[in-house]
């Protein structure tokens, strides 16, 4: 059987779309998940979908699921244990392989790793949950330029990230972090815009340039502002926009991520790239930044959330 008979073959089977979940970025998988399921049924695919809050992954087993497309944000869907599962169960999924996805989604190793490859990355220090009462916060936060991102090392979608400038709301910030994560991320402020690049495969999509009025790109101004502004093209010379696009394949391929994903980066206030981390099941609604970049690409939904199927087998 031919690659495209294969292809064409799949979409007899059902495809089941995992959303919902238990983990902070509940809500946004669910409309991510919602807006999958739409797009491969207009594909042609028999979909069914599956929140995992409330159904066991033995039931697809009990459907006869052979095939799963991961719409699950954060903890229990990015981070390798459904992955893992599902290996296990032997149905096939969507996006990054279980090494992969731990690595993405673990800001502490995921940085350590760009750091051992040379890939640009601003100076961080991790703190653990054990070592906070015996911190140094000014000396911390001296350390790391007298201004950091606090930022939970399991986390997405900017959940309990916080600037600080001040051992004060250092050591608040940090107590907020904690309420997430037992490991955290200080990373040094980086002064500069912010642009994701999506990945399709081997492919890198257009970069996108993010501006919010806020202090930085939080939850709020991803999910819930209408002042936030997404440019693509991003406005970058076409010799900057390729290096940009080459460095985020180099930090998607360090972690083990393959298939589909998005990279977020900065440019600093000396003109230098700074990587900030790779995430593998990136949101994935109409207006989302995959899509988004897919759109100019001249990809539209449907065929987008295709390919990333098809790239799975």
């Amino acid at each position: 059987m031919n690659t495209v008979a294969v292809k064409e073959s799949i979409k007899k089977d059902v495809i089941a779309v995992l959303y919902g979940g238990n983990s902070a970025e509940r809500e946004v998988s669910l409309k991510s998940g919602e807006a999958v399921a739409q797009g491969l049924k207009k594909a042609g695919f028999n979909v069914v979908l599956i929140d995992t809050k409330y159904t066991l992954l033995t039931e697809l087993v009990t459907q006869n699921i052979k095939r799963v497309f991961i719409a699950l944000h954060g903890r229990g869907g990015e981070d390798g244990c459904l992955q893992g599962a599902l290996e296990y169960l032997g149905i096939a999924y969507t996006g990054s392989n279980v090494l992969g996805s731990a690595l993405s989604m673990d800001k502490v190793r995921s940085k350590q790793i760009f750091k051992a490859y040379n890939i640009p990355t601003a100076p961080f220090a991790v703190v653990t949950k054990s070592d906070f009462t015996s911190l140094d916060v000014e000396q911390q936060l001296e350390d790391l330029g007298g201004k950091v991102m606090v930022k939970p090392a399991h986390e997405g979608s900017s959940i309990g990230m916080a600037m600080a400038d001040s051992p004060e709301k250092l050591h608040s910030a940090l107590i907020e972090a904690f309420s997430f994560d037992g490991d955290v991320l200080l990373e040094a402020w980086i002064d500069g815009p912010e642009y994701t690049v999506a990945i399709l495969g081997d492919e890198a999509l257009p970069a996108i340039h993010m501006e919010t009025p806020r202090e930085f790109y939080d939850y709020e101004a991803k999910y819930q502002s209408n002042s936030t502004q997404y440019h693509c093209p991003c406005g970058l010379p076409e010799d900057e926009e390729e290096k940009i696009k080459a460095l985020s394949l180099q930090a998607f391929k360090s972690t083990g991520a393959s298939g589909w994903g998005r990279v977020d980066l900065m440019k600093d206030s000396t003109g230098n790239w700074q990587i900030l981390e790779v995430n593998t099941v990136p949101g994935m609604t109409e207006t989302s930044l995959v899509p988004k970049a897919a759109k100019v690409h001249g990809i539209g939904f449907s065929d987008l959330v295709e390919r990333i199927v098809n790239i799975s087998l």
